[in-house]
């Protein structure tokens, strides 16, 4: 009976043991799982879509390579048709940010939808130019011409504004105003004000006269090179001009770590400012 007993503790011993081993083998599995896992999500690159209008993003794409080399992260430029969709995908979590609009066309957005997107970095100043394929010299210009302009507040207001300075029209009104065309004090010429989307302007200059047209469509259309704008906006790349164009995320992630590291550090450079006089001949300025 002693043997047995003997034997029933050895056999109980060495099936712990056994046990003990076997729990050991399986924790030293799951933390070599979990330290796998961890790292693979380390390694993980990101994807960051930004929103566009037009299909001139050259500058954009310069910016894009670098970034990509660097880090090994990605970009993904997504155009889109007209000034209000970049922020609706925005808004609706379908792009990372967006780089296309003024702060004065992001601040009439956020009140008019009742959104809260924001800034997270200056781009450009694009200043607004009076373009003609009919006439080398605004001095031309007929009675009763048709002259194209945006039909957005914020660069409607703006090109008023320019034909002013042109000596076109008159405005009541300062510059900086939300002024329409109802608020036109004087028109000598009979000139035929005609409101389109900001991304129709160029293309109405079949048939029109004149057009204000936003730089980025001037450059989109070739406009800008073949028929070179008869006045352009006055004005500085300051910070706190109403003007200047923007980097625009959703509010919960205007401190992401990643889309500011690619803000300050891939766009806001020196390469960036040269990429402008190289594609846009010097009519983007920086404005950071």
């Amino acid at each position: 009976m002693k043997k047995l007993a003997k034997i029933g503790l050895s056999l109980a011993l060495i099936i712990g043991i056994t046990a003990c081993g076997n729990n050991n083998k399986d924790d030293s599995k799951k933390a070599a799982s979990n330290d796998t896992s961890n790292s693979t999500q380390a390694s993980e690159k990101q994807t960051i879509k930004i929103g566009v209008v037009g299909e001139f993003n050259d500058v954009l794409k310069e910016v894009a390579k670098r970034y990509e080399e660097k880090t090994g992260n990605k970009i993904e430029i997504v155009v889109f048709g007209d000034y209000n969709q970049p922020n609706e995908a925005l808004e609706a979590g379908d792009i990372d940010l967006n780089a296309y609009q003024h702060k004065k066309f992001l601040e009439g957005f956020n009140k008019d939808h009742g959104t809260d997107l924001v800034s997270i970095g200056n781009t450009m100043l694009a200043p607004l130019g009076i373009y003609s394929k009919q006439y080398k010299s605004l001095d031309e210009v007929k009675d009763g011409d048709k002259v194209v302009i945006p039909n957005d507040a914020s660069n409607g207001a703006r090109a008023l504004f320019l034909l002013q300075d042109a000596g076109l029209i008159k405005v009541n009104g300062k510059k900086g105003d939300p002024v329409t065309v109802t608020d036109i004090s004087e028109n000598p010429k009979k000139l035929e004000i005609i409101e389109v989307d900001a991304s129709q302007t160029a293309r109405n200059l079949e048939s029109a006269a004149l057009a204000v047209v936003n730089d980025t469509f001037a450059l989109d259309s070739k406009i800008a090179t073949e028929f070179p704008a008869l006045k352009f906006e006055e004005s500085k790349p300051t910070d706190d001009n109403p003007y200047v164009n923007i980097i625009v995320a959703k509010k919960d992630r205007k401190d992401d770590k990643v889309l500011n590291d690619f803000v300050r550090n891939y766009y806001q450079t020196d390469e960036t400012k040269k990429d402008y006089e190289k594609f846009t001949g010097g009519a983007w300025i920086p404005a950071w």
